[in-house]
């Protein structure tokens, strides 16, 4: 994995204590090619595959692959529109594969990416965030000792939390917290966040991409924390390990990206 100069980057997953196998996936990618990487930046992907021992594995993998190639190989000069469209290719491959085997009918994955892409002129450079998100891994931008989560979750209780009729301290604890309402090839339409404008990024900004078997165990104060005061590599260590400690009920996967 290359990965150039003015970034710190982290990738890991872990099977958690319970799971038989591992059904999420993850990438990094950046260009080799300096003039496509001043279009194309740093793109980072977590997905959380479902259906089956084998179905959820294949779904994430597709997700992750098609996503990296569509952002990789799109024409334009339009960080947000391509990964909106990468999003819907990785959507229909998921849903042709579905039809092509039988077997792995109900398939399907969460997906987040994120781009860091660099914009402006001269003195007035800036990197950006672009991403796209559907289902309920998550996006966390941590600046001046202070995290914000920038997705929302496509869930059921998240639906609950958003029209007031449950807090996010109640969500965290809802016996169906794990119902989707939105996901990569499941319906035939595809439901995705994506921003209207790119939030700018600042130097020493931590980007933290996560899947719910992370999210579910470790709160968002203890994420800041870990990340605060350690290396990349070594933040997604110590969370990993603090959602095994607490029984790791699931898939855990996280990268963490730092600003320099």
């Amino acid at each position: 994995m290359k990965v150039r100069t003015g970034i710190e980057v982290s990738s890991q997953s872990d099977i958690g204590c319970v799971r038989q196998n591992n059904e999420d996936s993850f990438g990094y990618w950046e260009p080799d090619d300096d003039r496509q990487f001043l279009r194309k930046g740093r793109l980072a992907v977590v997905a959380d595959g479902m259906g089956g021992y084998e179905g959820g594995q294949e779904a994430s993998r597709l997700a992750v692959e098609t996503l990296v190639a569509s952002y990789r190989d799109f024409p334009g000069d339009d960080p947000q529109q391509a990964l909106i469209e990468a999003l819907q290719s990785a959507h229909e491959h998921i849903r042709q594969y579905s039809f092509a085997h039988p077997e792995l009918r109900g398939m399907g994955t969460t997906c987040t990416a994120a781009a860091i892409v660099r914009v402006g002129n001269g003195a007035a450079q800036y990197d950006a965030l672009y991403y796209v998100h559907v289902g309920d891994t998550r996006l966390y931008l941590i600046r001046d000792r202070q995290i914000h989560r920038v997705t929302r979750d496509h869930s059921y209780v998240g639906r609950l939390v958003e029209s007031g009729l449950i807090t996010p301290e109640q969500a965290e604890t809802h016996p169906q917290r794990n119902i989707l309402t939105a996901a990569l090839g499941t319906n035939p339409d595809l439901v995705m966040d994506s921003p209207g404008q790119p939030e700018p990024l600042r130097a020493d900004d931590v980007l933290v991409i996560c899947s719910d078997g992370l999210w579910g165990q470790v709160r968002d104060s203890e994420i800041l924390e870990a990340v605060e005061d350690k290396s990349a590599e070594e933040a997604g260590r110590e969370l990993i390990e603090l959602a095994r400690e607490r029984g790791g009920p699931d898939n855990i996967t996280v990268e963490i990206l730092r600003l320099h």
